[in-house]
């Protein structure tokens, strides 16, 4: 990547200069001037700024935004710029911070919660999307990878270069690297190779003063944040550097499912014990939801057991036979296929594909369907017991949505050598499995969303005996807005840590110091972002 290999300190020196000029009496309407006449920018930025008045802004404000409960906000960017290199990020946070402007940045659009794209405040939208170049490096085994690409294009190119290369990330082919990354990025890989935050060798990012810095000038503390904890909350991260992992030319994958006539609890009761400890080339993730029962006008529960194994049908069945014979898995049920194979399937089970398409799919950054959704998310450290699962199957029968769903995700292998400091990601040994709630409806209207949340929220109060507390943990990258939020202004450490040590446990305190060194004005915040510590906290 060309652009990265070199800076130049002299627009650095222009931009703290240009940033400290007087304010004008109306900030806001000055911020497109700003940037028009922004010193050394390399590409004309006229071209990538969009005005609310734009014919295009709807249509590019619309394109990734992924949850649709917030596509109609009424809290809209005032501007959005689309940046296609360093120089006009630089030029869009100095203009920012001169005119009264707070900055979000979206690399795929996924946040649960929309905050990559909505605020309360006069904003600027940041969108990356032009910014995906990839160059993998097979001898090295090595990729630099821009924030605005896709999991599905790092995928894609990586196969494009080797057969023998992979890289542990998420099942979604249209989630951006920029978030996932800096929230951490768990995928089917991560009982062998760790989650994609633990493979990040190196990164760029741009800071509050403009400097764009790689992992020797930001310094181990700032690198040690930004993999984990968030990258929003530090300045915009422009590239990373991960490491690729060697996997093997033939996988196996399988989608078994089995309902509650099928001895669903049961074998959910084992895999609570098993999934774990199995071998750590495999993991088998649950999936489990309400579905019409095949005696007519009922319903019933089904368990989706989907699982990569890092080789051939061979070996995984007598593996399973011994581990978890009573799922009965049988050669017919697998299929093997390549890692990038694996891939195409997995993101098939997630939009309901063939997952016979071609590798190419992994390029398509459409969204296929159009839902709103609200997540949440939990950790568990001891097997819920069988009344536990009946309680939950209950709920789910009662529920008056149709699209509710729980994921359990087994930890163990690798997950379990890594310290739970070594990066911000603090969810390691101590847990057995990771649930995610989420629920999805396409209907409109406030009080049909308050529905579909408020049914999230009764899974998750029901779970509360069953999973973890002091803290009661949760994943970032399924942001939930309900466990806490900052205040507009000023947020003390005292009241963020309130969702802080959810997220982070013991490591928010960390973070809360680095934010103050690298940002102390705290200009890159939103509702859940990193905040600065006084000195008192400090």
């Amino acid at each position: 990547m060309k652009y990265l290999s070199s800076y130049f300190t002299f627009a650095t020196a222009i931009a703290l200069f240009f940033s400290f000029e007087p304010s004008s009496p109306d900030p806001h309407e000055n911020f497109v001037p700003c940037l028009y006449n922004y010193p050394n920018i390399t590409n004309s930025i006229s071209n990538v700024v969009y005005i609310q008045t734009n014919s295009s802004y709807s249509s590019v404000l619309d394109l990734t935004i992924v949850n649709r409960r917030f596509s109609n906000s009424s809290t809209k960017p005032l501007v959005i710029v689309t940046p296609l290199d360093v120089s006009q990020i630089l030029a869009t946070i100095i203009c920012s911070q001169r005119h009264g402007l707070q900055i979000r940045t979206r690399s795929g659009g996924h946040d649960y919660e929309g905050l990559s794209y909505v605020a309360g405040v006069p904003f600027v939208l940041l969108d990356l999307s032009n910014l995906r170049q990839i160059a993998v490096d097979e001898e090295n085994r090595t990729a630099w990878v821009q924030s605005g690409a896709t999991l599905g294009e790092l995928y894609y190119r990586i196969s494009q270069k080797s057969k023998s290369l992979g890289f542990p990330a998420g099942v979604c082919a249209t989630v951006g690297i920029g978030g996932h990354i800096s929230g951490g990025g768990y995928g089917l890989m991560m009982r062998k190779y760790g989650i994609a935050a633990d493979n990040v060798i190196d990164a760029h990012i741009i800071d509050v003063n403009g400097n764009l810095l790689d992992r020797q000038a930001m310094g181990e503390d700032l690198f040690w944040a930004i993999r984990g904890g968030g990258g929003a909350s530090f300045g915009v991260i422009v590239a990373w550097k991960v490491n690729l992992v060697p996997v093997p030319s033939t996988v196996t994958v399988f989608d078994v499912s089995r309902t509650l006539e099928e001895n669903a609890t049961e074998i959910i009761q084992k895999w609570q014990v098993v999934a774990n400890k199995l071998d750590e080339r495999i993991m088998i993730r649950v999936d489990i939801a309400r579905v019409n029962s095949r005696q007519h006008g009922k319903v019933t529960i089904k368990a989706r057991f989907v699982s990569l194994f890092l080789g051939g049908v061979e070996e995984l069945i007598p593996l399973m036979q011994n581990s978890l014979p009573e799922l009965g898995l049988d050669r017919k049920d697998c299929k093997e296929t390549s890692w990038i194979g694996s891939a195409v399937f997995f993101n098939a089970v997630l939009i309901g594909t063939s997952g016979n398409e071609p590798p190419e799919v992994m390029l398509n950054r459409t969204q296929l369907h159009l839902w709103k959704y609200k997540g949440k998310s939990d950790y568990v450290t001891q097997p819920i017991p069988v009344e536990g699962l009946q309680g939950l199957w209950r709920l789910l029968y009662e529920a008056k949505v149709e699209n509710a769903q729980l994921q359990f995700a087994p930890y163990g292998g690798r997950m379990y050598e890594i310290s739970e400091s070594e990066i911000p990601f603090s969810h390691r040994s101590q847990y057995i499995y990771h649930i995610h709630y989420n629920n999805k409806w396409q209907e409109e209207g406030d009080e049909i969303a308050e529905k579909h949340m408020n049914f999230v929220r009764r899974m998750y109060k029901y779970m509360e005996p069953y999973v973890s507390n002091s803290p009661r943990a949760a994943y970032i990258n399924y942001r939930d807005l309900d466990i806490g939020v900052n205040n507009n202004g000023y947020t003390s450490y005292t009241q963020a840590k309130i969702w802080g040590l959810k997220y982070f446990n013991n490591n928010f305190k960390r973070l809360a110091r680095v934010k103050t060194k690298v940002d102390p004005d705290n200009f890159f915040r939103n509702e859940q972002s990193i905040p600065t510590l006084s000195m008192e906290e400090n």
